[in-house]
C-alpha cells in the first residue's frame, strides 16, 4: 500500500511487541512523563483519526446521504446526550463504561477489516468456513479481554462492572482460549490452501498483533490473577497504535479515491499535507473547544466535560466506522484492494446549504482563505494552550506551574484539589481552602473535593464551619455514607450525640458496608451504656475489613485492640461464653503478628472471666502465661497491672495470702521501676489489707519477694 516496511510496522502492528515492553516497564515509574507523552500524541494520531472518519462520511454528497441515519440522525443523538450529560452527570460512568467496553470491539474489528483485506490482496481466497474460523478468533479473543474488564466489583468510578463472579468467568475464559487456538488453527490452515505463506506475511503479523493487544495480556492475568485495567485499552500506546493504523489505511483510501476523481473529473491531484492538517485541524475541534467553553462559559468541571466528549466522540466514531468501512462495498473494495473498477463521483456534484457552505470554504476567495487560515490559527493556538495547561496541571509538586494552570482555565476540579494540596504543603493555607472551595464549584457533587475542605477545616478547629460544609453538601448527596459519616462525627462534637447516632444509623442503612459507621456508633452506644449493641457493631466492622485486601486493612494491633475491646463489651454484656471466645480470638491473633503486649492483655482478661466463672485451674494457667509474656516484652506498667490481678486472684481462690502477698509486691516494685513511689492506691489498699492479715510473716515474705513471686509462678491446678 505505501511500502512493506511502513505497511508491517503500522498497518499490521509489527511495532506492538516493543512499544508495547517499553510502556509496561516504564509507565510505572515515569507516569507523568507517558502521561504528558500520550497527551501530545492525541493530537497527532488520536485526534485526527477521529477526523479521518468525520472526513470520509461528510466529505462527498453521496456518502452524506447514503449513511444518512448516521451522518444526521445518530450525530443529532449523540450531541442531545452530550448536553444531557453535562446537566445529569450521574449518566457518566455509564456513557464511559460503554466506551472503554466498546474500544477493544473496534479495535478488533479493524484489525479483521485489514487482516481479510491483505488476504485478499495475497491473492486468497478464503470459504466461509475460513472466514468465520478467523471472525470467530478475533470475537473470542475480546471476550476473553470483556470478562477481564467486568469480573468482580469495579475499582474505577468511571466503570460500571457486571460483576461476573471471577470463578465463572476464570473457567470461561479457559474454555475461550482454548477455542481461540482450534479456529486460530483452523482457519489459517484453510486461508492458507493455494497461497503461499510468504504472501500471508501482513496476515500473520496482523494476527499476531491482536494476539498481543487481547489475548496475551488477558492470558497473563488469568495465570497470574492480576487485574486487566480497563483504561489501558481505550488509552496510551494501544490507542496511538490503533489511531496510527487507521490514518494509514484511510489515507490510503482518500489518496486512491481522488486519483479516481482526478481521471473521471478531472480534479486535482491528492494533497497529503492538506488532508493531513485538515484531519489534525478538525481533530482538534472535536475535543478541545467543547470543555473549553462547557468549563468557561458554563462553569463545569472541565475534567469531566472532557470525559464526556472523549467517551461520546469515541462513541459516534465506532457507530460510524462500523457503518463506512465495509469491504463488500463496491467502491471501497475497488480501492483497497486495486481491483480496476472505476466508481463514478458526479454525485459529489450535489448536495444541500451544508455542502454549499463547504464548497464555499473551500473556494480560492479572498475572504474563503481568510476564514481557512484564521480559523487554522485559532484551533492551533487552542491546541497549543490546551498541551500547555495539561504540562502544567500535572505538575503537582510546583506551585507557580499550578498556579498558572489555574489562571488558563480555574474550573477544572482536578486542577484546584492539586493546586490545594500543594499550597498545604508548602504552607499557604489561605490558598489551599481557596481552592478547595473552587474544586467544589467546579463540581459540587465531587466528594474528593468536598473532603479535603472538610479537613482542613476540622485541622482549623473550624468545626462550626465544617458541620455547615456537611449541611450544604447533604442538599446535593442526601444518600452519600461517607458525608452522613462525616456530619455525625460533628454532631457529636458539638454535643448532639442523639443526632450523630441517628446519622450513624442512616449512613449504614445507605450502605451497610461502611465499617467506620460501624465503630463510631459503637463507641456511641458503648458511652451510652449499651454495650452487647456495641459489640455487635464492633463484630460487623470486623467482618467488613476481614474481606478487604490485606493492603486496605487496619494495622494488626488494631484490629486486635478492636477484638479486645468487643470482648470488653460482651463480658459487660453478661455474654461471657462469646467473651471469652472473643479474647481467645485476640490471643491467637496476637501470636500469629507477634504483638507479646496484646497476647498479654487478652490472657490476662481471659482469666479474669476463667476466675469469675469458677474456673480456676484455666485462670491459673493463663494469668501465668500472661506474667511471662509480661517478663519477655519488658513492659512494666502492663506487668504491674497483671501481677495486682494475679494477687487478687490468688486471694480470692483461697491460695496461700504469702503468695497473693508476694504479687502485691511484685506489683508494686514492677510500677516504680516507672513512676517512682509514686503511690497507686489499688495496690496499697490490697498490701494493707494482706499485710493485717499476715502480720509478723509479712516480713519474711518481704525478705524473700523473688523467692516467693517465683513459688507463685509455679502453682499448678
Amino acid at each position: 500500500m505505501y511500502s512493506p516496511f511502513l505497511d508491517l510496522i503500522v498497518g499490521c502492528g509489527g511495532w506492538s511487541a516493543p512499544l508495547l515492553l517499553l510502556s509496561y516497564f516504564t509507565l510505572a515509574s515515569s507516569a507523568r512523563t507517558w502521561s504528558v507523552i500520550f497527551y501530545v500524541l492525541a493530537f497527532f494520531f488520536n485526534y485526527p483519526h477521529y477526523m479521518a472518519t468525520i472526513y470520509r462520511a461528510y466529505h462527498r454528497a453521496e456518502d452524506f446521504h447514503k449513511y444518512r441515519v448516521f451522518t444526521v440522525q445518530i450525530t443529532a443523538l449523540m450531541v442531545l446526550t452530550l448536553v444531557l450529560s453535562h446537566v445529569w452527570l450521574q449518566i457518566l460512568p455509564w456513557i464511559f463504561t460503554i466506551y472503554l467496553t466498546w474500544s477493544p470491539w473496534h479495535y478488533s474489528g479493524q484489525n479483521y477489516g485489514i487482516f481479510m483485506m491483505f488476504a485478499r490482496r495475497a491473492g486468497a481466497d478464503p470459504d466461509k468456513f475460513a472466514r468465520r474460523a478467523l471472525y470467530g478468533a478475533f470475537i473470542v479473543s475480546y471476550l476473553i479481554l470483556f470478562l477481564g474488564f467486568h469480573t468482580g466489583p469495579s475499582t474505577d468510578p468511571l466503570f460500571v462492572s457486571i460483576g461476573i463472579p471471577p470463578v465463572v468467568a476464570r473457567w470461561e475464559q479457559i474454555i475461550l482460549s482454548l477455542a481461540f487456538m482450534a479456529l486460530s488453527v483452523f482457519g489459517f490452515c484453510r486461508l492458507a490452501r493455494g497461497t503461499e505463506w510468504k504472501r500471508l506475511i501482513p496476515c500473520l503479523t496482523l494476527f499476531s498483533s491482536q494476539f498481543l493487544w487481547f489475548f496475551l495480556p488477558a492470558t497473563i492475568s488469568l495465570i497470574k490473577g492480576l487485574a486487566v485495567p480497563q483504561s489501558r485499552y481505550s488509552s496510551g500506546v494501544l490507542a496511538v497504535m490503533h489511531s496510527a493504523q487507521y490514518l494509514w489505511v484511510t489515507s490510503y483510501y482518500a489518496r486512491r479515491a481522488a486519483e479516481t476523481r482526478k481521471a473521471v473529473l478531472s480534479r486535482k491531484n491528492w494533497r497529503p499535507a492538506a488532508y493531513f492538517a485538515v484531519l489534525g485541524l478538525g481533530g482538534i475541534a472535536l475535543f478541545v473547544p467543547g470543555p473549553w467553553m462547557a468549563s468557561r462559559a458554563f462553569h463545569h468541571d472541565f475534567t469531566a466535560s472532557f470525559l464526556i466528549f472523549t467517551a461520546l466522540v469515541n462513541i459516534h466514531h465506532f457507530i460510524l466506522d462500523g457503518a463506512i468501512w465495509k469491504l463488500r462495498d463496491g467502491r471501497i473494495a475497488a480501492l483497497l484492494l486495486n481491483s480496476r473498477e472505476r466508481i463514478t463521483d458526479a454525485a459529489t456534484q450535489a448536495g444541500g446549504r451544508a455542502a454549499a457552505a463547504i464548497l464555499w470554504i473551500s473556494q480560492d476567495s479572498v475572504r474563503a482563505r481568510a476564514l481557512r487560515l484564521t480559523a487554522a490559527a485559532l484551533l492551533l493556538l487552542w491546541g497549543t494552550v490546551d498541551q500547555v495547561r495539561y504540562y502544567l496541571a500535572l505538575r503537582a509538586d510546583n506551585l507557580p506551574d499550578l498556579q498558572r494552570a489555574a489562571k488558563l482555565n480555574a474550573y477544572d476540579s482536578g486542577l484546584q484539589m492539586r493546586l490545594a494540596r500543594r499550597a498545604m504543603q508548602d504552607g499557604d493555607p489561605q490558598q489551599s481552602e481557596a481552592a478547595w472551595k473552587a474544586a467544589m464549584r467546579s463540581s459540587p457533587k465531587d466528594p474528593a473535593a468536598r473532603q479535603g475542605l472538610l479537613q482542613l477545616l476540622i485541622d482549623q478547629d473550624r468545626y462550626d464551619e465544617a458541620l455547615q460544609l456537611t449541611e450544604s453538601s447533604l442538599q446535593y448527596s442526601p444518600q452519600d455514607a461517607n458525608l452522613l459519616i462525616d456530619r455525625g462525627f460533628l454532631m457529636q462534637h458539638a454535643g448532639h450525640a442523639d443526632q450523630a447516632r441517628k446519622d450513624w444509623e442512616q449512613a449504614i442503612a445507605v450502605d451497610p458496608d461502611q465499617a467506620n459507621a460501624h465503630l463510631y456508633l459503637a463507641d456511641e452506644l458503648d458511652r451510652e451504656g449499651s454495650p452487647a449493641t456495641a459489640a455487635w457493631h464492633i463484630k460487623r466492622y470486623l467482618q467488613i475489613v476481614s474481606r478487604k485486601n490485606a493492603t486496605d486493612r487496619p494495622a494488626p494491633d488494631q484490629i486486635i485492640a478492636l477484638v479486645l475491646r468487643m470482648a470488653d463489651c460482651q463480658a459487660r454484656a453478661a455474654q461471657i461464653d462469646m467473651a471469652l471466645k472473643s479474647y481467645s480470638m485476640a490471643e491467637i491473633l496476637a501470636i500469629q503478628t507477634r504483638q507479646p503486649k496484646l497476647q498479654s492483655v487478652a490472657e490476662v482478661n481471659e482469666a479474669n472471666l476463667d476466675a469469675k466463672a469458677g474456673r480456676l485451674s484455666e485462670a491459673l494457667v493463663t494469668y501465668q502465661q500472661a506474667l511471662r509474656l509480661d517478663s519477655l516484652a519488658g513492659d512494666y506498667d502492663a506487668s504491674a497491672e497483671d501481677w495486682l490481678a494475679y494477687a487478687r486472684f490468688l486471694d480470692d481462690s483461697g491460695f496461700s495470702p504469702r503468695l497473693a502477698y508476694a504479687c502485691v509486691l511484685k506489683a508494686q516494685t514492677q510500677r516504680e521501676l516507672v513512676h517512682g513511689t509514686e503511690a497507686f492506691e489499688p495496690v496499697s489498699a490490697l498490701r494493707r489489707s494482706l499485710e493485717a492479715r499476715l502480720g509478723p510473716s509479712s516480713v519474711t515474705v518481704r525478705q524473700g519477694q523473688e523467692a516467693f513471686a517465683g513459688q507463685a509462678l509455679q502453682l499448678r491446678p
